[in-house]
């Protein structure tokens, strides 16, 4: 590789000095993951303002064979957005590019770029009377960008499926510097390849998405949340079902959550207080939105509620009667992960499985984690609705942390064993990244490997585009 220094230059040149970030100190923030665990190395951390910007940096990567790594708010868990060690490439943020381009209400699209915080969407869409449906615990400071790169998930995708689902467009910059003008709000378009779903869920890694058209909803006249509390997890599936008859479209919204995710969340959260009488099991949080007037969602949920204590599905449940209380119980969701990270350093795993076998690899998995590491904790929570699972295991009250982190790699093969016994994804919502690099060749088809290693390289020849990550 040329000197860096002509590299630095060069960029500099492109889009000015104030966005090209050399010193230490000032790189240091995009260098590090979200949980802390990981400090990689880089020349730079090159900050484009727009779409042009972005082209002219990539084409300068190629010129020089620097890789890139795109970020966005940098909240990924498995490693995609920071680099390696090898301090030969750049990060490429994209946190300048944060316009709303258009709204579009009669279309129901909302076109933004990639750096645009999530919650800056949600805003802009309610600005217009609209919903902009995906919902995460980071949506404070992830971006779309990221969101499309990993195919994020959240609380919604029962109703309105994934990030991929809710997009139409996308404008991106290729591996070779281009720019792929795609952002058009159509639902129909059969002209061809489905060029925009091989960026989507890549992470980066065949091109950068610097734009997007995004799906927005009519706002729905009322929300209304209940947490009802249960005694295994088969009655989670089955309250599932008696509500999808019960409300159909309606529901939105179905989180399960074992007894020790509020435990932690009571112990570490206490500005919250603990919703029921006595500690039961397990816990869904279900949500309805109604189209039609709160008294008939209420109507709704009151009805199945009472199907599922007749039916002897569930123990007991509270309703939200305002705003603020489902605020409330959405607190005790959301806050699990905070609640974790405070209890101390634990092993996650972000996993889909097919609905109907989700309560028995519960049982199956927390009986063979027993086995290996007696007394470990489980703290299992979830989108159930669509299958997906944030399946973390804690130690053992006293066991020392480091221990158990030595054991990851065993604990995680105890669990992706049984993840594809069960038939499902060692990766649901969070991606693939470095973390989970080489358990994917594991469990996931030489063919399907080697498909993809032919799309990468024929969008990415020279291997710059986030290496090292995915494959």
């Amino acid at each position: 590789m040329t000197d860096s220094s002509d590299f630095i230059n060069a960029c500099t040149h492109a889009i000015g000095e104030a966005y090209v970030i050399t010193t230490d100190d000032d790189k240091a923030p995009y260098l590090t993951d979200q949980r802390q665990r990981f400090t990689g190395q880089a020349i730079a951390v090159v900050k484009p303002g727009n779409t042009a910007e972005v082209a002219a940096i990539v084409r300068l990567c190629n010129q020089f064979k620097v890789p890139l790594v795109p970020q966005g708010g940098n909240t990924g868990l498995v490693l995609g957005s920071v680099p390696d060690t090898k301090g030969n490439a750049i990060v490429l943020s994209l946190s300048r590019l944060n316009r709303i381009r258009a709204v579009d209400p009669v279309n129901h699209t909302i076109t933004v770029e990639a750096g645009t915080i999530l919650q800056h969407v949600q805003e802009a869409a309610e600005a217009a009377s609209r919903l902009y449906p995906l919902s995460l615990a980071a949506e404070g400071s992830c971006t779309i960008g990221g969101n499309l790169a990993t195919n994020a998930g959240g609380t919604g995708v029962l109703r309105y499926g994934n990030t991929r689902e809710l997009c139409l467009g996308l404008e991106v910059v290729t591996a070779q510097g281009e720019i792929m003008e795609g952002l058009r709000g159509l639902r129909k378009d059969n002209t061809g390849y489905d060029l925009r779903d091989l960026f989507i869920g890549a992470e980066g890694t065949l091109g950068v998405i610097t734009a997007a058209v995004m799906k927005i909803f009519p706002l729905p006249k009322s929300q209304l949340t209940a947490l009802v509390a249960l005694r295994t997890p088969d009655e989670a599936l089955r309250l599932l079902t008696l509500a999808q008859g019960h409300c159909g479209a309606a529901l939105t919204g179905f989180e399960l959550m074992s007894d020790l995710c509020l435990q932690l969340v009571a112990k570490h959260m206490q500005h919250l207080t603990f919703p029921f009488s006595i500690h039961h099991a397990h816990y869904v949080l279900l949500e309805l939105s109604d189209s039609e007037s709160e008294a008939h969602a209420s109507a709704m949920l009151e009805a199945l509620l009472a199907s599922a204590l007749e039916n002897d599905i569930c123990q007991d449940a509270v309703l939200a009667s305002s705003s603020s209380q489902s605020k409330t119980l959405w607190n005790w969701r959301e806050s699990i992960s905070s609640a974790q990270a405070k209890e101390g350093k634990n092993i996650k795993h972000d996993i889909s499985l097919p609905i109907s076998r989700i309560a028995e690899f519960i049982t199956v998995t927390d009986a063979l984690l027993q086995q290996h590491f007696p007394e470990c904790r489980n703290v299992t929570f979830g989108h159930l609705g669509d299958g997906n699972l944030h399946y973390n295991v804690s130690p053992a009250i006293g066991y020392s942390i480091d221990l158990f982190l030595e054991q990851q790699s065993h604990i995680n093969r105890v669990v992706h064993d049984s993840v594809h016994q069960f038939g499902g994804s060692i990766s649901a919502e969070h991606g693939i990244g470095a973390l989970k690099r080489d358990a994917l060749l594991h469990y996931k088809s030489s063919v399907e490997i080697s498909l993809m290693k032919t799309i990468k390289h024929a969008l990415d020849p020279q291997n710059l585009m986030n290496p090292g990550k995915v494959l």
